[in-house]
């Protein structure tokens, strides 16, 4: 794999973040909810060279990205799309944050499942699965315990950052979402991954790869 498709997908995330933070909803939200970004984007360039990741798990990264950044310059709870799809299904909420915490589960569930192998930290696809899963639900986790302390924090100024739109089971069906996320992108995925894995080994590109074809 070039550098051109990481390349042409950080450029496109950077163009989304800077048209977000041209007047967003509310400034502090925005860089609260926009702040992964800017901490994976230069992670990923600096380590481009010496572990390029999956053209699949590059793609789910960039999509995450723009999820993330739309929910920082609108808020998660005034999304248009949310609107629309609340209209659609007939729903009580704007279920747009739903979409945020199921890739908060998809897309670390895979670059855990990606380090694991690639790393040979597993040889086992069943065991660099569950764990995928539990990093998963630990990063969703260690999310809502930030959402506390924001809410400890700042006060009422933290509700648009919270975005619980008045559900008491917010944090819950959050943390079931980012669940679910883990689970399908295991399965919808899997395949796709270990295979582009196993392309890099070819390349040189990784210290080994399972020769199992279970995803």
């Amino acid at each position: 794999m070039t550098a051109r498709l990481p390349l042409a997908l950080g450029t496109l995330v950077l163009l989304v973040l800077a048209w977000s933070a041209i007047a967003p909803f509310d400034r502090l939200t925005w860089f609260m909810e926009t702040l992964p970004v800017f901490i994976a984007l230069p992670v990923l360039g600096v380590t481009y060279r010496r572990f390029p990741l999956t053209t699949v798990l590059y793609w789910l990264i960039a999509f995450h990205a723009v999820v993330l950044i739309i929910g920082g310059a609108y808020t998660y709870a005034n999304v248009p799309a949310g609107f629309w799809v609340k209209e659609w299904l007939g729903l009580a909420r704007n279920p747009y944050d739903k979409l945020g915490h199921f890739m908060q589960g998809l897309v670390p569930a895979l670059v855990a499942r990606e380090i694991l192998l690639r790393l040979g930290y597993l040889k086992s696809l069943a065991m660099a699965a569950f764990l995928s899963i539990c990093v998963a639900l630990a990063v969703s986790a260690v999310y809502e315990l930030i959402e506390w302390a924001a809410a400890l924090a700042l006060g009422q100024g933290a509700d648009e950052f919270l975005g619980t739109q008045g559900d008491v089971w917010d944090t819950q069906s959050d943390m079931f979402l980012a669940l679910l996320g883990s689970l399908g992108g295991l399965m919808l995925f899997g395949r796709l991954q270990l295979a582009q894995i196993r392309q890099l080994a070819a390349s040189g590109g990784v210290i080994d790869a399972p020769q199992s074809t279970v995803a």
